[in-house]
């Protein structure tokens, strides 16, 4: 039960995702869905014109909203300082969103430009207290000062937007000149709420059309609303069209939750029959007194009921044990809400159900038993060659079984994806934001960082080597097939990269400023560009893209900049004519890392003393991409070590109850000559005959079950049939002990005890 109520939890908290918004039924998410490589292609991030545009022609429309990435500030308040998450939004968000304001009005909070909303949190640590925070002035990377002009409920972590700390009006970033109407640049997100009694599927029929009135170039580009109850779980696509998501591990853990507890119920039900002979009189008895069945039944599933009760107690008192390691493993904020009365009503129904579940066949059971037959001994005996109770034990290890193998591939997937080359070298590589003044400062910081023997090498790029913050189609080149549209991922150097990330060259050479001053129109392909742009020499190849041609300098191997367990993607690394925002330092083993990360603090202050010295490590961003996979492997290794526990008492408690049973057969056979290990396996077989037939339904119902969860990863390990031999082997063993030690026992118990009559 208490395992049951975890997972129940956490499925509570999966599919309550996104669902807070009070307006939930009428907001939308604008998405793009266009062919790119020969496949249709989906994602959510859309230009910034495409709000006001969809207000303007979409009569559907009441508001739509943009909410652009999160935003890294510095927040200054005398001599306090401290690098905020927020977001940069429409200044109508908390008219569509209505996260609650404990001070402020939604409809003005964000009208002025200088204007800015705090989350309750943020404002205590700023200022001391939430109330004191309305009116004070707040200054940003040391440049523009803020006045206070709401507070808001701290934001849930079942949200979208639980990263975010305050809110700035989208008339800052057009202040910053980081707005356009650019309809080729997806840039943003964008979030839109209907009218009362509007029709989405009206307005994703009008919206197929949007982006070529616009944009000419792109005649069969759809754009297309996407609903709220389906943001976290569903948004997975394959071809232009929802396929799964999420909501595959939550189905998955609510099977595992049945599981464990239908297991239970099974054991439950065994052992209760199992002791039907202590029962049998009891029921002969009463039913020759006049008990009628039904009275017996009720009396069976109210003790069953009962024991339920009690359990559930327990169970409660277990859960709210381990929830906090729990919520540190899952990375939630789960709880048991004990002031809401959905959480009493569903508590008394889930005990009810599952002392019924339990108690039902033990009650029909028990209520048959016919008088004469029970009170003369000669009722079915448990030995015999055919009964529920084995059906049941099959049930309950064909569940463990699957969870076993199940629980090995996820294992074998993660190790797959991180055994997979990533193309550089991760050690002891760091990188900054380009904060403050590091950009101006930049050469001065990397003159220190090497003179220093901190550093061995130092580069500037557009975006951390775990991630891709910019794609593109368009670009042209020599022999371009017209009808090519692939989607290059995008990014920058200033020089260097090569040696900073060991990178490896198979043509041409990296980007190097000093000796070939050209080269800050310099570009550098991956092995997945050329083969896209099939260049024979692609060195001195003129690549035309932003309205700048580049000339090929080098080709790379393939790296990893994204997800492990997809394929690589073509790839251009621009050289110095492009943008910035970090800084890549390869730190000097020959030094201590303690020693490195404490001198390069100082030059950091030095040279950019009103920030923070915020680095991270690149191998520690990569590991982070394997967390969530991480993560359902370490669940479902718990729940299957728990359902296989489970299984196994309830086997030992059978195995108790047989050899009580046939306690007189072992004694003649002892006393006939049978040997120990003779009498041990005729005990035990009985029992592994069982295991077999559940390793045999579970192995074909566990191998669909993974194949279908691995066609959500492009990168993904083969299914292998020694995988399925483990699972059985372990199965069978760890059964095998189960009821060994209690056969055992029974074979070298003195027959004389056992013969004795009464």
């Amino acid at each position: 039960m208490a395992s049951a109520i975890i997972i129940l939890l956490w499925i509570q908290h999966e599919v309550g995702y996104d669902q807070i918004y009070e307006k939930k039924e009428r907001i939308y998410e604008a998405w793009n869905r266009a062919s790119f490589d020969g496949k249709l292609m989906c994602w959510n991030t859309t230009p910034k014109v495409l709000a006001r545009t969809l207000e303007k022609d979409m009569p559907e429309v009441e508001q739509s909203v943009r909410v652009n990435w999160p935003s890294h500030y510095l927040f200054s308040i005398g001599e306090k300082r401290l690098t905020v998450t927020g977001r940069i939004v429409d200044s109508n968000f908390l008219q569509v969103f209505t996260f609650p304001l404990i001070k402020g009005n939604p409809l003005t909070v964000l009208n002025d430009m200088h204007s800015i909303v705090l989350t309750e949190k943020l404002a205590v640590k700023l200022f001391g207290n939430s109330t004191d925070a309305i009116g004070k002035i707040i200054k940003l990377d040391n440049k523009d000062n803020f006045t206070v002009t709401g507070i808001l409920t701290d934001i849930p972590n079942n949200t979208r937007f639980s990263d975010l700390e305050y809110l700035l009006p989208w008339s800052y970033s057009r202040y910053r000149g980081e707005d356009d109407n650019n309809w080729g640049n997806n840039s943003t997100r964008t979030y839109v709420l209907l009218k009362p009694n509007a029709s989405f599927i009206t307005l994703n029929t009008k919206l197929k059309t949007l982006k070529p009135k616009y944009d000419p170039t792109e005649p069969k580009w759809e754009m297309f609303i996407y609903p709220t109850a389906r943001w976290h779980l569903y948004s997975s696509f394959e071809n232009g069209y929802e396929n799964g998501g999420r909501i595959t591990i939550v189905k998955l853990f609510g099977i595992i939750a049945a599981f464990i507890l239908l297991i239970a119920c099974i054991n439950f039900m065994n052992l209760s029959t199992a002791r039907s002979e202590k029962r049998a009189k009891e029921v002969g008895i009463r039913k020759v007194v006049g008990a009628q069945r039904s009275s017996l039944i009720s009396q069976f599933i109210a003790e069953s009921i009962l024991i339920a009760l009690i359990a559930g107690v327990c169970a409660i008192i277990i859960v709210q044990l381990f929830l906090p390691a729990f919520n540190t493993l899952t990375e939630k904020k789960l709880f048991i809400a004990y002031g809401s009365p959905y959480f009493w009503i569903t508590g008394i129904v889930f005990v009810v159900f599952t002392g019924f579940l339990a108690g039902s066949y033990p009650a029909f059971f028990l209520s048959s038993f016919e008088p004469i037959k029970v009170l003369k001994g000669t009722f079915k005996k448990a030995n015999s060659k055919f009964n529920p109770r084995k059906i049941l034990v099959v049930l309950q290890f064909t569940f463990a079984i699957i969870l076993i193998i199940c629980t090995i591939i996820i294992k074998q997937q993660i190790d797959y994806a991180k055994d997979r080359e990533s193309g550089y070298d991760k050690n002891s590589l760091i990188y900054h934001f380009l904060t403050g003044d590091i950009e101006k400062n930049y050469q001065l910081i990397k003159q220190e960082l090497l003179a220093t023997g901190t550093a061995v090498s130092v580069t500037k790029t557009s975006a951390p080597l775990t991630e891709s913050w910019s794609d593109g189609w368009g670009q042209d080149w020599d022999g371009k097939d017209p009808n090519d549209k692939t989607d290059f991922n995008r990014y920058n150097e200033d020089g260097g990269l090569g040696v900073t990330a060991g990178l490896q060259f198979i043509a041409g050479r990296d980007i190097d400023l000093q000796q070939y001053p050209t080269d800050s129109l310099a570009i550098i392909l991956n092995e997945s560009a050329l083969k896209v742009m099939k260049f024979k020499q692609p060195i001195g190849q003129i690549i035309k893209d932003n309205g700048k041609q580049w000339h090929v300098i080098g080709v790379i191997k393939d790296f990893i900049l994204t997800s492990p367990y997809e394929p690589t993607k073509p790839m251009l690394i621009y050289g110095p004519k492009s943008w910035f925002n970090t800084i890549q330092i390869k730190l000097n083993n020959k030094n201590t890392t303690e020693k490195n990360l404490a001198t390069a603090e100082t030059i950091f202050k030095k040279y950019n003393p009103e920030y923070p010295f915020e680095y991270k490590f690149t191998d520690q961003e990569y590991a982070i991409k394997f967390e969530d996979e991480k993560r359902i492997g370490i669940l479902a290794s718990l729940f299957a070590g728990l359902t296989i526990l489970i299984s196994c008492l309830g086997l030992f408690g059978l195995s108790i109850y047989m050899a009580e049973a046939r306690i007189k057969e072992i004694g003649v056979r002892k006393v006939l000559g049978a040997s120990v290990t003779g009498i041990t396996a005729l005990l035990s077989i009985d029992f592994l005959k069982l295991v077999s037939i559940a390793f045999l339904i579970a192995t074909p119902i566990a191998w669909y079950v993974m194949h279908q969860w691995l066609q959500d990863y492009p990168y993904r390990v083969n299914i292998h049939w020694w995988v399925f031999l483990l699972a059985g082997s372990v199965s069978v063993s760890i059964s095998l002990i189960t009821v060994s030690f209690q056969s055992i026992k029974a074979a070298i118990a003195n027959p004389v005890n056992s013969l004795r009559s009464e």
